[in-house]
């Protein structure tokens, strides 16, 4: 008896052992599953794609800049002195020659009547010598001396003229008094800031153009010009100058000149719009890709194409920048599908899932 149910107790540890055996197996085999299948998932990694498209854009080049006066500037004293009268405002308009403001010149004056009467001895003093030497009175250098006296004494009268006319003060371009910087009472050294004076009778809009558009400027040629803050209207411009050489970023820079309306501020945002209408389409269908597509940046002529699931470094040659879009000229077929985010986290040969 005894020995039967120690028969059942042992049957019944190897049962519950077997079947605790089993469960673990299977709980195992369920954990390496879904530890696989998490991993297949990380190694995919999420991006968005865009297609290569062809679309029916303007070839027109834009670049945006900002409004400056066609010309400005800043009226330094030439003399010490005290500011009797301002005879200007801010936003006053002035024209070549206007008088700004007087310096007083009370002791300039009483310097100009000294060397007056230096000049009137001089005179004198020469004329003697002359007569004198005519008779063999004086010697040759005498003469020359006395002569040599008389253009000094001339030369400081005219300093001395030239120091009272400064005293006023006068416009040497017409323009918007833009900001003034004394008031009468004021002391002045030579230096000395006095007014800004700007000329926005016309505008000069500066910009960047990059070198595949440099080559079809050329001076006096006609853009059209939009500002931003007038979005109604539209100003035809002028190109002025175009740089010989690019600048630190590789760009030219390019000025163009537009007549002022009244509307248009100095430091205003403006777009320059360099028109290709001379091509024999204004408007031609281009292959396009998203700017966003170029692994850092435009320049590379580098994109991600995917294909089957995988992400492929693939090299392009691209054309005008035209907005957000970029022109693809060869290096993709049509429909190829690029990486438009997430390219930092790609490698060559990466798998993706593609989001969008």
């Amino acid at each position: 008896m005894k020995l039967g149910k120690t028969l059942l107790w042992v049957v019944a540890a190897v049962l519950i052992l077997g079947g605790g055996y089993y469960i673990i197996e299977k709980n195992k085999e369920k954990q390496e599953n879904e530890v696989a299948i998490v991993a297949s998932k990380i190694e995919e990694i999420a991006v968005n794609t865009a297609k290569l498209q062809f679309k029916d854009l303007s070839t027109d080049y834009v670049v945006n800049g900002n409004f400056e006066p066609i010309q400005e500037m800043t009226f330094p004293s030439e003399m010490s002195g005290r500011i009797v009268k301002v005879l200007v405002n801010e936003g006053d308009y002035v024209r070549v020659g206007q008088t700004l403001a007087t310096i007083k010149k009370d002791a300039i004056e009483v310097d100009l009547t000294q060397a007056q009467n230096n000049l009137q001895n001089a005179i004198i003093d020469n004329q003697r010598y002359e007569n004198a030497y005519k008779t063999g009175g004086v010697t040759k250098q005498q003469v020359d001396h006395s002569r040599l006296q008389l253009k000094n004494a001339r030369a400081a009268v005219e300093a001395q003229g030239l120091r009272v006319r400064d005293t006023n003060v006068k416009a040497t371009i017409a323009g918007v008094v833009n900001k003034r910087y004394i008031e009468p009472g004021s002391v002045v050294a030579p230096g000395a800031q006095m007014f800004d004076i700007v000329n926005v009778s016309r505008l000069k809009l500066k910009v960047s153009v990059n070198e595949s558009e440099i080559v079809n400027l050329k001076l006096g040629q006609n853009v059209k010009v939009l500002a931003s803050v007038l979005p109604d209207d539209e100003f035809v411009g002028k190109i002025t100058f175009i740089a010989p050489k690019a600048d630190a970023s590789l760009n030219f820079p390019v000025e163009v000149e537009v007549s002022n309306n009244n509307k248009l501020k100095a430091g205003m945002y403006g777009t320059a719009v360099f028109s290709q209408a001379n091509d024999a389409a204004a408007t031609k269908a281009l292959a396009v890709i998203p700017s966003s597509a170029f692994v850092n940046g435009v320049s590379s002529n580098t994109v991600f194409v995917v294909e089957n699931g995988i992400a492929k470094l693939t090299k392009v040659v691209s054309g005008r920048v035209i907005g957000d879009e970029v022109e693809i000229l060869s290096g993709l077929k049509q429909g190829a599908e690029v990486v438009t985010s997430g390219q930092i986290n790609l490698t060559d040969g990466a798998k993706v899932r593609v989001v969008k």
